[in-house]
């Protein structure tokens, strides 16, 4: 049973425990920054060390006073905001090429400027030795920091070495390298109610656990409004709007997509905006997953109930699993698994369903002959969904006793690479991840292997990959993975939540982020 925590509310409830972090090479970057962050939550970090110049600093800090000023009087744009100063030396993990003293003038100047808060390293505090941090002037609330940057030290030793009386919060920032050791802080901010604070778990693999710190007790949650500032950051607008970290609460269902890479998965904005728009008190996060048991020995303490499975670990989940789908077991990939009451694990598989609802958009699928290249777990799942419906597979991959061991169990047959350009098919279908973000200008196949009526490629990002606009010079029909994305998606958040989703409102979510993404880079 977890302790409940007694802190005092040092930023105040809801979005005001979210940080936005302002960090630029210029003043005037800086500016934009903090304005754009203002819109969002009243809580800033001003990382001063960015900044290039002390020139740079001192502009900064003039114009925030001038406007904390006129805060007083018509200009309410900066009325309740909490800013934080940071200036942290190189040796701390930060920019400022100064030592102890210039940190601390440029803290000074910060308070002097309106900033109530200060983000103070535990080794530059070390280095003024029994001085009182009364007597250094910095602004009236010091959070006393400690980063991390290569692995998770023994927490409980180190919030006692952090500690001090003048400090109002503790940070402790560390690299988290499994997904067990970014849960040792999440453990840590919901059991040291004696103090307020603060746990980021830094890199990718810590992701999940940032989102949910907020709900774990932790004080703040930092968001970047520009550039990140230290890996495995979420962005403002995503930390908001899309995750809704400030509303979390231990009621929350928590999902998930569970892969390697995870970075460019869509998943978290189609399945969160579905929980948004059914009024769903629910989150779904990526997890970066090296190692399945890592991942799975989580599941009871983050409250997991439910997570979509991809590369690579369609095949190999299944050993870990209670219950499997008949289908799923057959095809031997699993891309969907409810975490049920008891604890136990089922898993099921809604690929196969997409593949054929996508392709049935453009031809039929009884007695077609389809070329699935790759034969990893989402090709399974196609290979056995198109035999079942009736069509003549065919399967060719880098590794030729895959594609032999796929063909067999499927009835169909293996075809080499060099066979390709004299072969004509019904349909073509790239199951590999050859051409996913960011590689998109690398196509799986080549023009002259595209001997076929449409052209189907399992990639969801970017919509139209190289293959696809290949095929689209040579006349052939195509369908973009996000057809197959929206069609298994929606099978699995049913699953999980026993309602109808919400399809119009997930579909366009996708879509637009998808144009607005193809949008930048023609800008560009």
């Amino acid at each position: 049973m977890r302790r409940k925590t007694h802190r005092r509310e040092l930023f105040g409830p809801g979005v005001r425990r979210i940080c936005a972090v302002a960090a630029a090479g210029t003043a005037r970057e800086m500016i934009s920054q903090i304005r754009a962050g203002l819109r969002e939550t009243p809580t800033l970090e001003l990382r001063l060390d960015w900044l290039r110049s002390d020139a740079e600093r001192r502009a900064l800090l003039s114009w925030l006073q001038a406007k904390l000023r006129a805060s007083r009087g018509a200009d309410k744009s900066f009325r309740g905001a909490t800013f934080l100063a940071t200036c942290r030396r190189r040796e701390g993990g930060g920019r400022l090429r100064g030592g102890v003293r210039q940190e601390l003038a440029w803290l000074v100047r910060a308070r002097e400027a309106g900033c109530a808060w200060c983000d103070l390293e535990v080794e530059t505090l070390r280095r003024l030795k029994e001085q009182s941090l009364d007597e250094l002037h910095l602004p009236p609330s010091i959070l006393l920091s400690l980063h991390d940057f290569q692995r998770m030290p023994k927490l409980n030793s180190v919030l006692r070495r952090a500690g001090h009386r003048d400090a109002a919060a503790i940070k402790i920032a560390a690299q988290a390298e499994t997904i067990a050791e970014s849960v040792q802080l999440l453990r840590l901010a919901r059991s040291a109610p004696q103090h307020n604070l603060v746990t980021v778990p830094m890199g990718e693999v810590g992701l999940p656990a940032r989102i949910l710190a907020l709900r774990e007790g932790s004080t703040l949650a930092y968001a970047p409004i520009g550039p990140a500032t230290a890996p495995g950051q979420v962005s403002l607008q995503a930390l908001i709007h899309e995750y809704r970290a400030h509303l979390l609460s231990q009621r929350t269902a928590i999902y998930g997509v569970i892969a390697n890479p995870v970075g460019h998965s869509l998943s978290p904005l189609f399945h969160n905006t579905g929980f948004v728009a059914a009024k769903m008190d629910a989150v779904y996060l990526p997890f970066l997953v090296r190692d399945l048991r890592d991942f799975l020995r989580t599941l009871p303490e983050l409250g997991v109930r439910g997570f979509s499975i991809t590369i690579p670990h369609k095949q190999s989940i299944l050993r870990h699993l209670d219950r499997c789908e008949s289908l799923a077991a057959k095809i031997g990939a699993v891309n969907t698994v409810v975490v049920e009451r008891d604890g136990s694990l089922s898993g099921s598989n809604t690929d196969y369903l997409a593949v054929l609802r996508a392709l049935e958009t453009k031809m039929r699928i009884t007695r077609s002959r389809v070329l699935l290249y790759g034969a990893g777990g989402a090709a399974r799942g196609a290979a056995f969904a198109l035999a079942d419906r009736g069509a003549d597979v065919f399967v060719c991959a880098r590794r030729e006793n895959a594609a032999r061991d796929l063909a067999r169990a499927v009835g169909g047959e293996p075809l080499a690479r060099r066979l390709l350009r004299s072969a004509n098919f019904d349909a073509i279908i790239n199951t590999t991840p050859v051409g996913m973000h960011p590689h998109k200008s690398v196509s799986p196949l080549s023009a002259d292997e595209l001997n076929c009526r449409v052209v189907l490629d399992m990639i969801n990002r970017p919509q139209k990959t190289a293959l696809l606009q290949l095929a689209a010079r040579k006349g052939i029909a195509t369908i973009p993975g996000i057809t197959m994305f929206v069609a298994q998606g929606i099978a699995q958040w049913e699953l999980w939540t026993g309602r109808r989703a919400p399809e119009p409102a997930m579909r366009g979510a996708v879509l637009r982020f998808l144009r607005a993404e193809e949008n930048s880079v023609n800008k560009r």
